[in-house]
């Protein structure tokens, strides 16, 4: 099997860092093949504009979706991108690593969505959801978070629970033809400056979280997906059938 992960964190040392070692550890000692897309660590662009365009169909106005067509079509998309397609395209299961940040992904990795999956080529008004470019392909995404796991409820602290909160998220995956399985959540990741447990505590309770993160990956063909609505599900109006 071939994974991909891509890292989204601006520190290497982070424990977001040490989840998508221990997701690389596991899956290579299975004799898996494993690739890495660091975000920050490659400096990668997350803001779509029209410089990122070197065979503009239109100089006039930046019209995004025309222009990621007509670079699909012509071979002419930005390398960073190009290099990110190909990673995709070759992976069998796609590990989103990544902080939760004001209760969404950070804005690098949404910059990653916005200039990676490109109108045109991996996507089109048909080819989307369970007809979509990368069927067959699974996907989850491993979220951190500073607060304790009861807070992630309708209406706790965390904001509510974290399928809800990454809905948006999984459904993009899901448009793109993804089986997405449930997100993976470590919780208490705090600051050892600004954590309430003591220090070895804090130490152990990380070690257990690797080790969680560990297990679930071994046993991901045992979770059951997410479940999405598909092009049978609605009307022609895109409304959900009776």
């Amino acid at each position: 099997m071939n994974v991909l992960i891509v890292y989204c964190h601006p520190e290497a040392k982070s424990f977001n860092g040490s989840l998508k070692d221990v997701a690389k550890e596991t899956f290579e000692a299975q004799g898996d093949t494993v690739e890495v897309s660091d975000l920050y660590g490659e400096n990668f662009d997350p803001v779509e504009k029209a410089e990122h365009y070197k065979n503009r169909i239109d100089l006039d106005k930046f019209d995004l979706l025309s222009e990621q067509r007509n670079a699909y079509k012509t071979d002419t998309l930005p390398d960073d991108v190009k290099k990110e397609i190909e990673k995709i395209e070759k992976c069998d299961l796609l590990i989103l690593q990544f902080p939760m940040w004001w209760h969404q992904q950070p804005a690098m990795l949404k910059g990653w969505f916005d200039r990676v999956f490109v109108s045109g080529g991996l996507y089109t008004s048909k080819m989307r959801y369970d007809k979509g470019y990368f069927k067959g392909k699974r996907a989850i995404c491993s979220i951190t978070s500073g607060a304790p796991k009861t807070t992630f409820t309708e209406n706790g602290r965390g904001g509510g629970e974290i399928e809800v909160l990454l809905r948006s998220m999984n459904f993009s995956l899901h448009y793109m033809g993804f089986t997405v399985f449930p997100p993976f959540l470590s919780t208490e990741i705090q600051n050892k400056g600004f954590t309430y447990m003591s220090p070895d505590k804090f130490d152990l309770h990380l070690k257990s979280s690797m080790k969680k993160w560990e297990e679930h990956l071994k046993n991901l063909d045992k979770e059951e997906p997410l479940n999405f609505s598909g092009w049978n599900d609605w009307d022609e109006f895109g409304m959900e059938k009776e």
